[in-house]
This record gives structure tokens, sequence and C-alpha cells, in this order.
């Protein structure tokens, strides 16, 4: 029998083979039926074990058990527009300052690296670091604050620092027969609050650890939302366990009737912790909600829902990959379950996803069993009510290839599908019930990431293809920047476009949003770049397509933006010596204050003018 994570791996591998030309369907027959249950919760320890038992052997290849009915849940009667942002802000009066390139507005996000326009908060190894940032002449760390596991990141809000780690614990069982066991092991997500009004000396005013590995969380206003995940069996001592919280050293096991499920089989089941920590005020106890779910894949946050999408196979007759999703309401420490849905296909990331105006619009590849019997890949685009039952899609959008990108801004969407060339599509989302296909344009090369530029112009940062002579493929090149004119959605145009590298040139922002700075005001775009080039000189003629350069560079692109001129590279910086593998100098973000242009790697801190890119200062960490 197949594992899950094994027909993950078929699905993503068959929706890739396929073809090019995309057919726009209303919403399916089949799909009507596609649905969701609402959350319950147990009436005890007892009726836990014994779901989590049945559950898991009834989940099979054979039967259909993850369809059921619709949740009668009524919708949230508040709904919040998600809108799109650029990169920057302005804070204190002393400085312009740019902050952590980010989703949806006023939903912070964490970063291994923050900044009040004055301070730096930077993670380096198990420390962070406090630096006095502004003025750049005069930067030093003014205090170090230890940590005793991984920092998965940073927020910062006024004068708090909000530090998240993730660790793990071992403990000995005992068994009836033997005093000693093997050691079982599980992973745990701590949240550390500090006051930092003295920046030289931070106070520790929250302490929580919850069992289960980071998944991931946002800050809204003065609270901090925090999800992890556990699983439910202790291999070791084989059996069901509880998870646990811990608040200033005293640990509370969450009781199994605060547990909420979905009353559907699943093969590995999933405790899902969401803990939301007031910031602000120490004095107020995190408030938390668990959730026996399959494991969540992906999350979307706006200003008051949190999106729990959770990948799964559907059964049903043809088969197929299916998403299931959980709308969660969050204002200040109220953890609301709403609703849950579902609709077919996988998710690529967050940016697939998003709320508009009380609807909830979410892009899909692979939601058809014909996969496995040369069908190919299919990629929709679904909208949603707020009660996550479909009201509108459109299915079938360029078969045989799958997204690499997705991006929704306001009343437009964005998609780019790639198997040898890249189509962008602008989907019209302005009625909600009749999403439609207004145009698309064909380039060679992909995006794997979207980002707005201004209302009719969209940037998009990925790969430099070519098409393969034999073979329906496309060899990947070096890193591509492009900027396109959307202002005729029917015609969609690129009018700037550049390219870095050879084959193996990379950029952490492929990957990783967080990693691109952005400001249009400035017409600013920055982002870390590993230059791999090819000696010509090696092949004795024409390079192959095939071919990788050899790394010999790692730095930081800095460019200028416009429309009217497109883009332009305005120099680079790196904090690399004479070995280009030295991993610790590498630039992994870049950010500014006033006229400084910071660009932070894992041991230095370099200040650069942001008009000429000539250095100002460099800090050291240790």
């Amino acid at each position: 029998m197949l594992k899950k994570t094994e027909i993950a791996c078929i699905v993503l591998i068959a929706a890739i083979l396929g073809g090019v030309v995309f057919v726009a369907f209303n919403l399916s027959d089949d799909f009507q039926g596609l649905t969701a249950s609402p959350l319950l919760r147990f009436s005890s320890f007892e009726e836990l074990k014994n779901f989590v038992a049945s559950g898991q052997q009834n989940y099979n290849y054979y039967s259909n058990k993850g369809d059921f009915a619709l949740s009668p849940m009524a919708p949230s009667t508040q709904t919040f527009s998600a809108a799109e942002r650029s990169s920057s802000q302005s804070g204190l009066d002393a400085a312009d300052f740019s902050s952590t390139n980010i989703q949806v507005e006023g939903v912070d996000e964490i970063d291994f690296v923050k900044t009040d326009g004055e301070y730096l908060y930077v993670v380096s190894a198990n420390a962070v670091f406090i630096v006095k940032a502004y003025p750049a002449e005069k930067a030093e760390i003014v205090s170090e604050i230890s940590v005793t596991g991984p920092v998965t990141g940073l927020f910062i809000a006024e004068n708090r620092l909000i530090v998240l780690e993730g660790g793990s614990n071992y403990y000995d069982y005992i068994g009836p027969t033997t005093r000693f066991a093997p050691i079982d092991y599980w992973s745990q997500t701590s949240v550390k609050v500090y006051n930092v009004t003295d920046k030289a000396l931070p106070i520790l005013g929250v302490n929580m650890t919850v069992d289960g590995s980071y998944f991931d969380s946002r800050m809204i206003g003065n609270y901090v939302y925090v999800i992890a995940n556990q699983a439910v069996y202790s291999y070791v001592k084989d059996e069901v366990v509880l998870p646990k919280i811990s608040v200033r050293n005293e640990s509370i096991e969450v009781p199994a009737t605060d547990i909420y499920y979905s009353n559907i089989s699943d093969s590995s089941y999933t405790y899902t912790m969401i803990v939301a920590v007031d910031v602000q005020d120490f004095s107020h106890a995190p408030v938390h909600e668990t959730f026996l779910l399959g494991a969540a894949s992906n999350m979307y946050v706006s200003l008051g829902n949190i999106y729990l999408a959770q990948y799964d196979w559907d059964y049903s007759e043809g088969g197929g990959t299916k998403t299931r999703i959980h709308r969660i309401h969050v204002e200040a420490d109220s953890i609301e379950y709403m609703a849950s849905g579902s609709v077919p296909g996988y998710v690529l990331n967050q940016f697939s996803m998003d709320e508009y105006n009380g609807y909830f619009r979410i892009a899909t590849t692979g939601s058809s069993g014909r996969m496995f019997s040369g069908g190919g890949s299919q990629n929709n685009v679904y909208v949603l009510g707020m009660d996550l039952k479909v009201v509108g899609s459109i299915e079938d959008l360029a078969p045989g290839e799958t997204i690499y990108s997705a991006r929704f801004v306001g009343k437009r969407g964005y998609l780019v599908t790639f198997k040898k060339i890249d189509p962008l599509f602008v989907i019209d989302l302005e009625n909600p019930t009749s999403p439609s296909v207004l145009g698309y344009l064909k380039v060679t090369g992909y995006s794997s990431y979207l980002h707005p530029y201004d209302e009719t112009h969209v940037i998009g940062i990925g790969k430099e293809t070519v098409a393969a002579e034999e073979g329906d493929f496309a060899w990947y090149q070096g890193v591509k920047i492009s900027l396109f004119d959307v202002a005729d959605v029917e015609h969609p145009v690129e009018i700037g476009k550049y390219e870095i590298g050879d084959r193996g040139t990379d950029s952490s922002v492929l990957s990783d949003h967080k990693a691109l700075l952005f400001d249009r005001t400035r017409n600013l775009l920055v982002l870390p770049v590993a230059l791999h080039e090819i000696d010509p000189a090696k092949y004795g003629g024409e390079v192959p397509p095939y071919a990788y350069g050899d790394l010999v560079w790692q730095g930081a692109y800095v460019f200028n933006v416009t429309v009217a001129d497109g883009l332009a590279l305005k120099g680079r910086i790196t904090h690399l010596g004479t070995d280009v593998n030295d991993y610790e100098h590498y630039v992994k973000r870049a950010l500014y204050i006033d006229n400084v242009l910071f660009t932070i790697s894992d041991k230095t801190i370099k200040m650069s003018n942001l008009d000429t890119l000539e250095e100002i200062n460099q800090v050291q960490l240790p």
C-alpha cells in the first residue's frame, strides 16, 4: 500500500507532465458533492482514542471516507479586505524605513531580521542581537539575548520583541518488563516576549511553550497567533497522547473535550494548536484552541480569519487530489472555528489563497485521477463564501501544466503555469460567482513569485528557460526578473526583463518572499543572488542548455524599477571575501532606513549609501 507521502510525490510528478492549452469550465457536476464537514468536539479521552484507532483503520485507498456533508454553520457577519501592499512603511519621525515583505496589509509575518527604524533585531546562530542602526555611522551592538533552541524568527511591536523558538525534548519510557526503553522524541514551540524599552537590558515578560513543531505565525495588532503541529501518537509508548501548553513553568494538558475534530478518516492524525498571545499585556494569559486534523500544508491569514489548508487524496471514483480548508475567526484573544470546505487539487503556497470582500479565493493544481491514465494535470481557481461553499470556479486551466506562482490583487488574480513556456494568466474576479480568464501572455521562462508593482503592473521573479529540442520540457537557466503591464487585461505585455547568470544561478526570493525588498516610491528592488557562470572554453563550442555554471559570487543585486525604463541594475553588494563558499557571509536580507541600505548575513551587517551603494559602516555579529 502506498504511503500518503508517496502519493503526493506521484501527484507532483504527474502534475508536471502534460500539455499547454487551457479551457475554462463552470463548476462540474462531479465537484458539487466534494464538500467538507463541520468540526465537532470529543466527549471524552476514550472517544478520542477510539476515533483515532477506527479512523486510521478505515483509511484505505479503495473507499471514500473523506466526503461528507456541508457545514451547517452560519458564515461570519464580518468581512475583511486583504489589501496588497509594498514592503515599505513610515514609522518613527526620525527615519523612513522598510519592513518585512508580507502578503496582507496589517498582518505581519515572522522573519529573522526586524527593524523599528532605529534599531535592528537580528537572529544569528542561537542568539538575538539588538543593534543600534540609526545613524549608520555609529551603528553598534547594544545587547544580546541567548536562547536555548533554534530561533524560528522574530516580531517587533513598539517596545516588545517576540522571539519564537523551536526545540526538541527527550524522555525515558520505563516499560512493564524493562527499566529502560528507547527514548521518545517530540518537538516544542516556544514564544518569548521581551520588554525592550531599554534596548541594553531586555526583560522577559512572557515565556510560553506548546507541544508540537512550529508551523506558522502572524501578528495582528497586539496579538501574535502561533500555530504548531503535533502527532497524536507517541510511537515509543504506542498510545494516543494529549498536547500540553506551558506558561511560566506551569504545564497544562489540553483536555480531549476541548479538542475539535473532523469526522473523517486519516492515516496520520495531527493536533494543530492555535495560540493567541497578547504581546503588550504580560498579565494576560495566552488563549489557545486545538484541532485534530490531518497535517496542515499551507496557511493564509486575513485581518480576521486564519485559513488552514490540508492536502489529501480523494478516493471517490476517478480519484485525484483535494484540499480541505478550515476557517477559524480570530479577533484579539478570541479564536473561533467557523466553517470547513473542500476543493479539488493542492495549493502551491500561501499566495494561492486570498480573502476579499467576504469571499475566499484559492488556486489549485492536480485535481483529477485522470493524471494516472495519461490525462495530465489540471489547474483551477475557486471562489468560496465565508461558509466555504464554492460559489464560482474556473477549471481545466492550462491542462498538462502546473501552477508555479499565484497572486490575488483585489478584483484580479494572476497565475503563472509552466511546462515549456510561461503563460501569465489575468483572471477577472469582480463577480465572485462567475470568474473568468481575461487574457494571457506566453513568454520564455517562468515566475516563481509575483509581486504587485501598482494597479496595472506586476513584477515576476523566477528562472529563464530554454525549451528542449526533444521531449516536452525546458532547461532552467539563470534568474529572470520581469515587469508585466496588465493594463490591457486581454493582452498583457512584458515591458521589462533582466536576466542574471547562467544555469544554476538562484535567489532565495524564489522560495521565500520575505527575502525581497521592494519599494515603489523609491523605485527600489533588492534580492539576494547566488551567481553561477559558465566558462565557454570548457565546451569548445556552443554551450548546451543543460550545462551548469560555476558558483562565482553571492550577494545582493540592487535595481531601479520604473514603468518607463523597466529594470536597470544599480549595483551589487557582497559580504564575501575570497571564499565563495563562505555561507555565513551569504546575504539573506536587505532593508533600508532613510537613505541607508542595510544588507544582512549571519555574520555581518553592512550599511551602504542607497544612492551610490558606497559602504558606510559594518557591524560584525559574533
